[in-house]
C-alpha cells in the first residue's frame, strides 16, 4: 500500500496547510521512486506530517481521528511478521488457519445470539461464563450450519470485543465482521483492526504420537493439544471445544494488548510536540482542558491493563484445569503477553509523569495570572483611594473672582 499516496488524499481532504501536504507529497514520491527505501522513509515523513498536524489547532481538535489513522498505517510497515511459513504452503502441509480479531470495546452477546438465530447460518453450541461465580456469560461459541470442506468452521465471540474464527476464509471473514457491526460498542478504527490481528496455523495429530512436546511416544497417557513452533495441534477425532477455547483466549488476549499499545503509541505521538516545546523553552501549547482530558485517557487505559483485564495473571477458569492453563501460558508467552504488559506499564508511568509536569506548569501559570489580576485589582482600588482622598483633603475651598480678577468669597463645597 502506497502510504504516501494516503496521506496525501487524507491531508487534502481535511484543507491541511501547504507544509503538511507538501511532506505528504514527499512521502508519496519516495514510496514510488524506490519502493525499498520508501519503506523506512515513509514513516518517518508520516510522523512529521502528524507533528505537523498537531502544530495547527483546528486539525489537532477535529481530526484527531485523522491522524490515529494516518500513524496506524505508518506503523503497520514496521509491524513484525507472524509467521514465516505462507498460507499455501501451511494448507498443502495439513494446516488450517485461526484468525483472531478485536473490533470494539465490547460486544452486545444476547442480541447477537438473537441476530444469529434469524440469520440461519451458525448454530450457537455454547453461551458459557468463565467467571466461577457464573454472573454474566461472557463467551459465544457458534459452529457454521453448512459446511465446506471436511473441517468444521467454529467461532468464539469474546464480549470484551474480540472474536476468533477457526477454518474460515477471507470473504467469511469479511462477512462475519460486517454482521457484527451493530453489536459493537465504542468500534476501533478499521486500520487499527486490520493491523493488530493474528493468523495461527492449525492442525491435528493422532492421540496416539504425540506428548506435550510433540514427540512420538508409544504411550498412551498423552494430552488433547498442545503449542509447539508457533502453531496449535489439536487431536483428532476428539472434543477440542476446551482446547479450542484456551487457544482463543489467548489469541484474544493478545490483539487486545496490541490494540491497547497502539492506543498507547498514538497517545505518545500526539503529546511528541509538548516535549519539543518544553526542551527549546516555548510556551505550551495546550490548555488546561486538554491535559485533564489527555490525563483521563491514560487513566482509562491504565484500569483497562490493569484492573479490567487477565493480563497480569492467569484466568480464574483455567484454575481446576491444568493441562489448559499450561496451553493459555505457552500461547501467553508465545506472544509476549507479561513483558509487553510490563513494557506498556513503564511507558504509561512515564506518560503520567509528564501529563502531571505540564499540568503542574499550567497550574503554575494560570496562578501567576490570577495573582497579577489581583495586583492590578488592587493597584486600581489603590488609584482610586488617592483620588478620594485628593478630593476629600484639597478639594474643600473653591476661590471666586469677580470679573477683574479679584477675590471675592471662598466658596465652600459640599
Amino acid at each position: 500500500m502506497n502510504i504516501g499516496r494516503l496521506i496525501l488524499r487524507k491531508c487534502i481532504a481535511v484543507g491541511g496547510s501547504r507544509n503538511i501536504t507538501s511532506k505528504a507529497y514527499i512521502a508519496s514520491s519516495t514510496y514510488i521512486e524506490n519502493k525499498h527505501e520508501g519503506k523506512s522513509a515513509v514513516p518517518a515523513l508520516s510522523k512529521s506530517l502528524i507533528k505537523s498536524m498537531h502544530l495547527q489547532p483546528l486539525l489537532r481538535h477535529q481530526h484527531e481521528q485523522l491522524m490515529a489513522t494516518v500513524h496506524l498505517e505508518c506503523k503497520a510497515s514496521k509491524k513484525r511478521k507472524k509467521r514465516s511459513v505462507g498460507k499455501t504452503e501451511l494448507l498443502a502441509m495439513g494446516f488450517y488457519n485461526v484468525t483472531a480479531y478485536t473490533t470494539a470495546e465490547e460486544y452486545d452477546l444476547e442480541s447477537l445470539l438473537d441476530a444469529l438465530r434469524e440469520q440461519k447460518l451458525y448454530e450457537a453450541k455454547k453461551f458459557f461464563s468463565t467467571d466461577n461465580l457464573g454472573l454474566e456469560q461472557d463467551v459465544l461459541y457458534v459452529t457454521a450450519k453448512y459446511q465446506v470442506g471436511e473441517e468444521v468452521r467454529d467461532i468464539f465471540f469474546f464480549r470484551e470485543g474480540s472474536v476468533v474464527m477457526w477454518n474460515f476464509s477471507e470473504i467469511e471473514i469479511n462477512n462475519v465482521l460486517a454482521f457484527l457491526k451493530p453489536f459493537e460498542k465504542d468500534r476501533y478504527l478499521q486500520p487499527l483492526i486490520r493491523s493488530e490481528s493474528e493468523i495461527m496455523p492449525y492442525t491435528y495429530v493422532p492421540s496416539s504420537a504425540i506428548d506435550v512436546e510433540g514427540d512420538i511416544v508409544p504411550t498412551e497417557d498423552v494430552i488433547s493439544a498442545f503449542f509447539q513452533t508457533g502453531k496449535f495441534f489439536l487431536i483428532s477425532n476428539a472434543d477440542n471445544f476446551l482446547p479450542k477455547y484456551t487457544f482463543s483466549n489467548a489469541l484474544s488476549t493478545s490483539i487486545k494488548l496490541g490494540i491497547w499499545e497502539a492506543t498507547l503509541d498514538r497517545y505518545i505521538n500526539s503529546m511528541e510536540f509538548i516535549t519539543d516545546d518544553m526542551k527549546k523553552g516555548r510556551r505550551i501549547r495546550m490548555s488546561r482542558a486538554e491535559v485533564l482530558r489527555k490525563t483521563g485517557e491514560l487513566l482509562a487505559l491504565r484500569h483497562a491493563i490493569n484492573l479490567s483485564s487477565d493480563l497480569l495473571d492467569t484466568p480464574d477458569f483455567y484454575w481446576d484445569r491444568e493441562q489448559l492453563e499450561r496451553l493459555y501460558v505457552q500461547v501467553c508467552s508465545y506472544f509476549a503477553v507479561s513483558r509487553r504488559t510490563k513494557v506498556m506499564n513503564e511507558k504509561i508511568n512515564h506518560c503520567v509523569e509528564l501529563a502531571e509536569l505540564i499540568s503542574h506548569n499550567l497550574n503554575e501559570a494560570h496562578n501567576t495570572r490570577l495573582e497579577w489580576m489581583i495586583i492590578i485589582l488592587i493597584m486600581i482600588e489603590v488609584c482610586f483611594e488617592i483620588l478620594h482622598y485628593i478630593d476629600r483633603y484639597y478639594g474643600k475651598d473653591v476661590v471666586a473672582y469677580d470679573d477683574k480678577d479679584n477675590i471675592v468669597k471662598p466658596a465652600a463645597v459640599h
